[in-house]
């Protein structure tokens, strides 16, 4: 097909500007055939054996546009039951309005077929296998969906008269949760659609019409998303743009250009919600407030929640009876070996790392600057605690760009002594069983709960995932020459303080100001990945190498490691953490702004089993078992209990 491209300026009389408007005049048509695979501007036109489409606008009624894209801000108001996009706040009845005009080409007047599709581009696996030119199987977990009743398949137009003039036809839809209103997320006859949210990133559009006589060789399961094919759903996108649907001489699939960004970005002055059910006793209710607490507005509207820490029994110390403020009082090297080496077992207090017992007392929703205060509180004599503090999001997600704005507590003080927190930033399951399972692990599956050991029993299936960011001051495990460190025992001789005041090893104070920064991802041990590896392995991304480090076949999680300046990363104003999880890889970010962030882990799906199921995130300043981080050169029990509250700021979270 040959053709002229004329280009007119008009006058837009809307925003005082010009217009460029490009007519498409056709010289030579050596033959008809079907329109699908178009990707075309609101104003093109298309054309097949029976009709002609053009001014497709799947947002008719939103103008909010950045960069000349149109954005949405997700609504958290009363969004338990899941995210609406758009909410009723946004838009009248919560429903975006879609159009086109069709003009019938046939000789008498036409009824037609149309559907709207709408799909995630961001988080997605391609429609079309490559390898194999048959649609990719992995496809089915896409983010699509079209009417919110799948019921409800193609529309279908009055009767459009043979005039040689385009009619418009107008409808409306929006993204809704369980857009395929799955059973697997269905109870009770409820369809519990914050099982599935919306994802966060930029949706597209695809509008599909067909004639009466190609509206019967459409696929059920196309027409009705609801249904499966073979035991598998048959994603339309690839049916109309890749697959059979291509052919169908008298159908159009228009995907237009114009595109949806969603971003998630709750407002964490709203409050945070109290769920009792995580506190072991009867609820202390005195620190409750207008932003922290159980009641029905901070229950509907809150986006974020305290946070309580599996306190597990490995937790358990012997720790020195010790009140310090480590990082105002400059405690040494030289405290903490004293303090190592001259207490008796007797004088030592046995505990275990503790969270609140009183809800709200140490986690703040600061409605004027919007933002999060928590507080590690402090320890009066005799009344001997370490007490995990943080928070975790309401809503879950499935993948997304996760960016918060921090001043987490400092590690180290001016003597480079560590605190004894761990700032961790992480996202963990929603939980919930099998509605929220990870796709089936096909190699021996996965281990089958988090805590077990080698001899846990393999599932094909589990709910349980994690990604983390987690900082302290601890070695790298890679590369395995240079681990594991060798420290000097101290010996009780109060007379030589050579004896007692060791040093530590080179390879640790090399790097004395630094901390490290873990970034983990919790494959459950699954053996599927081709290159699974057990110790240390290199991998590549964009000109850098990390090492991935995994203790044995059984070990659940796989880490990297690097060091940085602990100063930078908690001594400014604010330092920002970006966990972006994608469908076939995790990449973690850091830096002193969203322009400014720099990588410092990265796994794909040819190492780990990337997590697919829903999560949520949380922010930490909790006190570890230092015996989980083999070779930290600061035994949390040789630490002192906190004199002071050590708090944490939390500014911003957007997840795109």
């Amino acid at each position: 097909m040959r053709f002229l491209i004329i280009k007119t300026i008009v006058n837009d009389t809307k925003n005082g500007k010009e217009k460029i408007i490009f007519f498409f005049s056709f010289a030579c048509v050596l033959f008809l055939s079907s329109c699908t695979n178009q990707i075309k501007q609101e104003s093109s036109s298309l054309t097949c054996e029976a009709f002609n489409i053009q001014n497709f606008n799947p947002l008719a009624n939103w103008e909010q546009e950045v960069a000349n894209k149109k954005n949405i801000y997700i609504d958290y108001a009363d969004a338990n039951s899941g995210f609406v996009i758009p909410s009723i706040r946004q838009l009248k009845n919560g429903l975006f309005s879609f159009e086109f005009e069709i003009k019938n080409t046939t000789t008498t007047p036409q009824k037609f077929y149309y559907k709207i599709y709408y799909q995630n581009e961001s988080y997605k696996f391609n429609e079309l296998d490559s390898a194999t030119n048959k649609e990719n199987e992995l496809a089915e977990e896409n983010f699509y969906g079209s009417w919110s009743s799948t019921s409800t398949t193609f529309k279908q137009t009055s009767d459009i008269a043979a005039d040689n003039s385009f009619h418009k036809i107008q409808d409306v839809f929006n993204i809704v949760g369980n857009p395929r209103n799955e059973n697997r997320y269905i109870q009770n006859n409820e369809n519990n659609r914050w099982e599935r949210n919306p994802r966060v990133g930029e949706y597209s559009f695809l509008l599909v019409v067909s004639s009466s006589e190609d509206f019967n060789s459409i696929p059920q399961p196309v027409k009705n998303i609801n249904e499966k094919n073979n035991g598998h759903f048959l994603n339309p996108y690839y049916f109309f743009l890749s697959g059979n649907g291509k052919q169908l001489k008298k159908t159009i699939a228009y995907k237009s250009l114009s595109t949806l960004k969603v971003t998630a970005q709750p407002n964490l002055g709203e409050g945070i919600y109290v769920d009792t059910a995580r506190f072991s006793r009867a609820v202390d209710k005195s620190n409750f407030c207008a932003t922290c607490g159980t009641d029905s507005n901070l229950y509907k509207n809150a986006p974020i929640q305290q946070f309580i820490n599996y306190v597990d029994a490995s937790t358990k110390m012997n720790n020195i009876p010790v009140i310090a403020d480590v990082l105002k009082d400059n405690y040494s090297k030289m405290d903490y070996n004293w303090n190592k080496s001259f207490y008796t077992k007797d004088e030592l207090i046995p505990t275990v790392i503790q969270t609140s017992k009183h809800p709200c007392q140490t986690v703040f929703s600061d409605a004027k600057e919007k933002k999060i205060v928590i507080k590690n509180p402090k320890t009066n004599f005799g009344e001997w605690k370490k007490e995990s503090v943080g928070i975790i999001t309401r809503h879950g997600l499935t993948y997304g760009k996760y960016r918060v704005k921090v001043k987490l507590t400092e590690l180290l003080n001016k003597n480079n002594v560590w605190n004894g927190l761990t700032n961790a930033i992480w996202l963990i399951t929603q939980g919930g069983g099998e509605w929220n399972f990870r796709r089936n692990c096909n190699k021996e599956g996965y281990m089958a709960s988090y805590w077990g050991g080698h001899d846990d029993k393999r599932v094909p299936a589990v709910d349980y995932s994690e990604i983390d960011f987690e900082i302290l001051k601890t070695p790298p495990y890679c590369p395995d020459n240079s681990f594991p460190l060798v420290y000097k025992n101290p010996v009780d001789d109060n007379k030589n303080i050579n004896s007692w005041n060791v040093s530590l090893p080179e390879e640790i104070t090399n790097t004395d100001d630094k901390v490290t920064v873990a970034c983990t991802n919790w494959d459950m041990a699954c053996w599927e990945p081709k290159n699974f590896g057990v110790g240390c392995n290199p991998i590549a991304y964009k000109g850098e190498t990390f090492f991935t480090h995994r203790w044995d076949h059984w070990y659940r999680a796989l880490t990297e490691k690097k060091e940085e300046n602990d100063d930078e990363l908690f001594g400014s104003n604010y330092y920002y953490f970006e966990i972006d999880w994608r469908p076939t890889e995790i990449i973690w970010r850091i830096g002193s702004g969203p322009d400014k962030m720099r990588v410092v882990g990265y796994m794909n799906d040819k190492v780990t089993s990337i997590p697919n199921n829903q999560m949520l995130l949380i922010i930490t300043q909790e006190y570890h078992n230092t015996k989980w981080w083999p070779g930290t050169p600061y035994s949390q029990d040789n630490l002192p209990f906190p004199a002071n509250d050590i708090p944490g700021e939390i500014y911003e979270l957007t997840i795109e």
